[in-house]
Parts: structure tokens; sequence; C-alpha cells
């Protein structure tokens, strides 16, 4: 865009539009119509605002949005699709909902609801995705009316998210002074630096980005964790950031009423607002600046001389900011020591740098002067109203008494302000407390007051600050299985020796479907009859897969070699193995006798032995939950509860590999019946999450049942509308993705993917928007084993 290369320090104002009676929180540039913009405001409205052809160079209000019960606080665009080919406007607010709208209807298309308090982020993505953030600490994903996926992990306020454009990753930035990379719901990284709450995140390619923060700083980060440059030029909290197209210079605006030009890393020009919170800026596309503030007004700023407003408006914002009032205590002009101050003379000397702000006695007043490079002169910004610093400045009087602040507090909409005085020597908790108590409110409303206080006092507070609590999901803090624990890779059972019993050894028959279905013969696919490629015999696959292996003698053999070598309080007697055994013999041979209650409550109890020594038993429950009875039994309502606790707590991170393999065979064998599969699918979510943190473990064997899991979770949910479930399925199959090596685990993948996505369109969006056919694409090639390749084709096929 050329116009973005023009000489620096020439952006001048383009026009006013007073168009919100409350502060503009956030701005967007529209897809159409050319060069609008979308506003939203604190007077629970958004606003479209169309360019006219008038000399003025103004904007005219489209329409007016209103679908908020409270303040508005943020807005993004959606991506124009063939559904709506103008994209829409997506708004979140102070009432916890986002608002989706058309260009052209002032009541909302629909209303998302899911976030516990204020929606304060929005940003959009490929495929209709959009992600938030709120300040109930969490960031979701959503697509197509829905929640897809929630993120959870960050400790304070999610004030900031973006999308990057590639391989679904998402970003989200958070008053805990983190930033957290995540990608299929997981965080892969957090980035660590920022000394306050972090305000905006502006992506600047599919390897970088900037961010914001109230510590008055700007960074530029890689995605790989390296935080590439620090600029520093504002002298207050800094609250949005925008990028122009070449991707190296950008915007920014804060609460020193200022909004910023930097060009090649340098701040080249400062443009001074009379209004306090610069809260918001977008860049439109003839390379204009949109700003909104405090003060209810949106101004467009712009580089090319024909769309500068006229000689009488440029000097009637001039005038309306020398006649500004500053607050010392804001600390952006630093400590006043009237005394000291020079008097009008002192601006016959030119300025250093663009922005640079010079203060004038002038009787017993103090006048603010900022150098403007591009006009080579002093512009008064406002006068400075009380002295000294905010430390020491004690000038706001309350019930006779004098305070660093009083706030105005409106805890009824449309009911009667309140007054709160504050210290900064004081305890906020305390102070909201003591509020709370005197005006007869909710101590539900402690946290929500003492965080306003901190927010609006620049963190000024007596004591040590808390540290940001872990985080959960980095694995910083947090054990990671088959990396640095010392414990060998587990490959089978851990007493292996020759010839003697390997849980999972041996071939996974499932029950044969002819020669042409892929998951027969060991894992290994081979046809002996040629067909078509484009024919799919690969999914959707609905019937479950099991883990039918059986070597009964090997079984009994090891339980009974165990058994002898345990503890006493841990032996079993001869009747208690001998049951065992014929419930074995009952639910592998065809013409037994039905397993006995009595047995299964046994085979319940032995399944409790202690870890090092439980495989075996673990190995006969895989077996026995095929089998009807045994699966009503252990999968009842009741029940069924309890074998989901213990088969989640043998899968920790941190167990036995056999016990964690065979936890996730039993898991896929409970589907061969409906009582199984009710409770599978009713404990879902927790399940497939537990599960999804196995993929790091180094061993082939968990691998393929991880990936049997979820492929029988996919078959379940196909045809289902239930999508929230199968955005978990395609988040662990993303996950597993990124780790799994196996062959044949990675074909079941493929397999539970497809059957994902086969006829939900909304499904092939979301696993478009997470980058799934980035991360498969390596296997289209794959001719060994041929399958791998054939099916990948053909799920690619599915998400072009």
């Amino acid at each position: 865009m050329e116009e973005n290369t023009a000489s620096a320090n020439s952006y001048r104002l383009r026009c006013s539009i007073p168009g919100h009676e409350m502060d503009v929180r956030g701005l967007a540039a529209t897809a159409f119509p050319e060069g609008a913009f979308v506003s939203v405001s604190r007077d629970r409205t958004g606003r479209i605002w169309v360019p006219n052809s008038s000399p003025d160079n103004g904007f005219t209000e489209m329409h007016c949005m209103s679908g908020h019960s409270n303040f508005v606080s943020c807005v993004c665009i959606i991506a124009p699709n063939e559904t709506y080919p103008r994209g829409l406007i997506a708004t979140g607010g102070n009432d916890n909902n986002i608002c989706i709208f058309t260009l052209d209807q002032p009541q909302p298309l629909y209303t998302l609801k899911g976030h516990k308090n204020t929606v304060c982020t929005l940003s959009s993505g490929k495929f209709g995705t959009l992600l938030s953030g709120s300040w109930d600490t969490t960031a979701k994903v959503w697509l197509s009316e829905k929640c897809m996926m929630t993120l959870q992990g960050h400790s304070a306020a999610v004030w900031a998210v973006a999308m990057l454009p590639e391989q679904g990753l998402m970003l989200s930035g958070s008053a805990d002074r983190t930033i957290k990379l995540w990608k299929a719901g997981r965080c892969e990284r957090t980035f660590t630096g920022h000394e306050d709450c972090v305000r905006g995140i502006v992506v600047i390619s599919s390897t970088e980005f900037f961010s914001c923060s109230n510590d008055t700083s700007i960074r530029r980060w890689l995605v790989t964790g390296e935080c590439a440059h620090v600029y520093y030029g504002h002298t207050n909290y800094i609250y949005s950031i925008a990028v122009f197209p070449n991707s190296q210079d950008f915007v920014s605006t804060g609460e020193d009423r200022t909004v910023r030009i930097w060009r090649s890393g340098e701040c080249m020009q400062t443009i001074r607002l009379p209004a306090q919170s610069v809260w918001c800026c977008c860049i439109l596309p003839n390379g204009d600046i949109a700003v909104g503030a405090s003060d209810g007004i949106i101004r467009v700023f712009t580089e090319a001389e024909d769309r500068v407003a006229s000689a009488q408006d440029l000097q009637a914002f001039e005038d309306e900011l020398s006649n500004a009032t500053i607050d010392p205590k804001t600390g952006d002009l630093g400590d006043i020591k009237v005394d000291e101050l020079p008097g009008k003379e002192h601006l016959n000397e030119s300025g250093n740098r663009d922005g640079q702000t010079r203060l004038i006695k002038d009787g017993q007043k103090v006048e603010a002067y900022q150098w403007s490079a591009n006009e080579s002169r002093w512009v008064k910004i406002g006068d400075v109203v009380g002295g000294s610093n905010q430390q020491t400045s004690k000038s706001v009087m309350y019930e006779g008494k004098e305070y660093d602040y009083v706030f105005t507090i409106d805890v009824n909409e449309g009911g009667p302000s309140m007054k709160l005085p504050y210290n900064v020597s004081e305890d906020p908790w305390l102070t909201a407390h003591n509020f709370l108590q005197k005006n007869d409110l909710s101590p539900m409303f402690l946290d929500q007051v003492a965080n306003f206080i901190v927010e609006n006092t620049k963190g000024h507070v007596v004591g040590a600050t808390q540290p940001a609590s872990g985080d959960p999901l980095t694995g910083g803090a947090r054990y990671i299985p088959g990396s640095t624990d010392g414990r060998p890779n587990f490959g089978g059972d851990p007493f292996t020796g020759s010839g003697r019993y390997i849980p999972g050894s041996g071939p996974d028959s499932v029950a044969s479907e002819g020669v042409a279905d892929p998951f027969t013969g060991g894992g290994a696919y081979s046809s002996t009859a040629p067909r078509q490629k484009s024919s799919n015999i690969y999914f959707p696959k609905t019937d479950g897969l099991t883990f039918e292996q059986a070597n009964i003698s090997q079984i009994v053999g090891k339980l009974k070699e165990l058994n002898a070598g345990a503890p006493q309080e841990h032996k079993l007697s001869e009747d208690f193995l001998e049951s065992l055994e014929r419930l074995l013999a009952s639910v592998c041979g065809p013409n037994e006798c039905p397993p006995t209650i009595q047995q299964i409550s046994l085979l319940w109890k032995a399944a409790h032995w202690p870890e090092d020594i439980v495989f075996p038993v673990l190995d006969i429950l895989r077996l026995a939950v095929r089998h009807p009875q045994v699966n009503e039994s252990l999968c009842g309502e009741a029940e069924g509860v309890q074998l989901c606790n213990h088969l989640l707590s043998l899968m920790r991170p941190e167990g036995r590999a056999a016990n964690q393999m065979l936890a996730l065979r039993i898991l896929c064998n409970c589907f061969s019946s409906s009582h199984g599969q009710a409770l599978l699918m009713a404990q879902r979510e927790t399940i497939l999450s537990r599960a999804a943190d196995l993929a790091t473990v180094c061993n082939k064997n968990i691998h393929i049942a991880l990936a049997t899991l979820v492929l029988n979770y996919a078959g379940c949910l196909h045809k289902q509308p239930d999508l929230e479930a199968k955005a978990q399925c395609l988040s662990v199959v993303s996950r597993a993705l990124e780790t799994v090596q196996d062959k044949e685990a990675v074909f079941r993948l493929l397999v539970a993917l497809g059957t994902t996505v086969a006829s939900d369109q909304t499904a092939q969006d979301l696993a478009r928007s997470l980058g799934v056919s980035t991360q498969i694409s390596r296997y289209s090639s794959v001719s060994d084993p041929s399958k791998l390749g054939e099916c990948c084709q053909l799920v690619l096929k599915e998400l072009q």
C-alpha cells in the first residue's frame, strides 16, 4: 500500500465523529462497504460508518446495532462467506454475551452465550471461527453458533486474543502478565516478559506478533518463544495496537492520551487527544487511522493531503486540545514542581523530537505543550490542574478528607452512583470490603471491586505483588511421561523375557470383514483384489474397534506367578484365582456358561491390586467387558462411574505404561455393548482429555490404543449434531498427530478424522481452522502401507 510509505510525521486530522454518548471501546474496518468501519461503545451500541462524498471527508452512520444489555467492549469482523457475502460483525459486552450481526440489521442474527464474565476481546479466523477472551480467565473458540472448545490456563482476565493465519494457532494475553500460544485447545507455549497486564495482541505474520501492556511497553515476539524487540514511548497503560500492511510499522494508543505511529521500530509521530483514555484504533484500507476515546468521539487521521480536514476544523481540534485539563495524577507528565517551571519564553526553543512535552508556567497556571515536528512548532495540549506527582498529591476531597482517588461506582444500572475513596497506602481488598459493607452490597462483588481499584490506580498497591500462579497446561511444572523421568520406554510388559507373557503382544485381531477391511491382519493392510482408488473403504467407520487377542494360559500363568510373589495382604486365594480363570474361559469361549455376578465382583476387586502387578488382571478385564453381561454389570450407572475413575487413575501421565495401555484398551472394548457406549459418551470429556495426554508417552501400543479410542468415539458421534464432542475428537486427533509416529496409530487417527468430518460441513470447517490438513499432508504419498496414503488423500479431499 503506497500511502503507508509516505514521509513520517504526517498524520493529521481528517474528521471527528461525535457518534457515541459514552466511551468508544472498539473499532474494526469492515469488509463491506468499501472504506467503512464499525465502532462499539459503553453506550451499549455498535455503529457502522461509511465514508461520504462531502467536502469535509467525513463519515455517515449507516446503521446502529443494539443487542447487549450492558456496555459493549470489543468488536471484530467475521470474513465474508457464501452465506454472508458481506461478512458478519461480532461484538462482546459486559453482559457476558457475544452478539453476531449482519451489516444491515440492527438486531443480532444470533447471540453466543457461555462466558461467565465480561467478554473483552474478539478475533476471527478462517472458515468462520471466532475466538473470544473474557474476565472469567478463559478464551473460547466458536463456530456456527456453538462453543467448540474452551481454552483454560490463565489465572486472571484474558484481555487480548488473536488467531494466527496458519496451522490453527491461537494467542491469548492476560492480566496474569503472560501470553499463551494454543494449538487444538492445548497450551503449547507461554510467553513471559511483560511486567503488567497484557492488553492487546496483533498478528504480524504466521511467525511473529506484537503485544502491548499496562507496563507501557510494546513487544515483538516470535511464535517460537523469543522476544525479538521491546518498544518504549508511552508513559501510561497501552490499550490497543494495529499493524500496517507492510508488517513493520504500527499504531498504538493508551491512557497517556496519545496515538503513536511507529516506523522502523521508532516512534515517529505522537498525536495527543483531548481525552484521557484512547481505548482503540484500527487502520482503514486507505491507510487512514480511526481512533476511539473516552470522550465518545471517533477521530480519523490521514496522511493524504486531499483528505486532511479544513483549516477551520484543524484549528478547532487544536483549540479543543489546548483547553483540555491534564490531571498530574496520571503520571504522564512526571513530577511537577511548579516553582521550577520556565515561562513561555522557553517555547522559543525547538523541540528535540515529535511528541516531546514541555510544561510552562504562565502566572499561577501550568500549561502543557507538545512539539509537532511536522509543523515545527509547540502545540498547546492542555492546562495542568493540581500539582506534584501522584504519590504525594492528595487533592481529592471527600467527606472532609483528602484522598488519592475517589471513584464513582455504578452498581445498579440506572440506580444512584456510589463514591469509593481510596489512598494508595491502603489494601485494595480491605477498602473494597469496607465499601461493600457501608453500602449494604453483596460480598460477591469483593474481587470485582478490589480488582477495579488495582486496575485504576496503576497497580500502586502496598506489599509484594502476587506471583502469577503456575500454568496447569504448559507442562512447566508438570511431569511429562517419556521425557526425563529415567524410566525406560515401555514396549509391552515391564517383566519381559523370551517367551513370557507380554500384555498387548501379538496381533490385535478384530472381527474380520473380509479382505477389504484395512483393520485386519495385525494392522498390516494388504489387498489381493485390485480396486479403484476413488472408492472409500476407510471412513466413516461407525462400528467400534476392539482388542480381541487373548492367550488365556499365558495370562493365567502370569497372574499366578505375580500372586505368588505378592505381599501377604494382597495375596489372592486359590478359590479367588480359580474364579478369575473360570470367568476368563467363559468370556473367551463360545459355548461356556455366562460369567456369574460373584466372578464379576471378584474381578472388580482384583482390578485394585497394586499397580506394579495388576496388569494381568486388567488384561482379563479388557477381555471381560466385551461380554454383554459383564459390560452391563460394570458399565451401569453407579458402577460405570467407578470403573471410569479407576481407569482414569491408571492412565495418569506418571503411571505405568502397561497399565496406561490396558486402561485404554478396556475403554475401547467397552464400546462393544450399549451400556459401555452410554457410559463412555457420558464421560467423554474427562476420558478423552486424560487419554490425549498419553500421546506424549513414547510407546506405539499406547498410541494405537489412543487412536482406536478416538476412532470409536468418532464412530458413535457420526451423524450426531454434537459439535462440541466432535470438536474434542478433532482436538485430540490434532494433538496426537504432533507426536505419534507409528503408522498403524496414524492410520487410525486419520480414519477417526475422516469419520468426524464426513458429511458434516461445520466439523470440516473446524478441522480446517485447526490446520489439520497441513499436519496430515505428509502422509498422502506414503505407499507402505498403502492404506495410510490412500486414507490421507481421502481425508484431504473432504477438507478441500
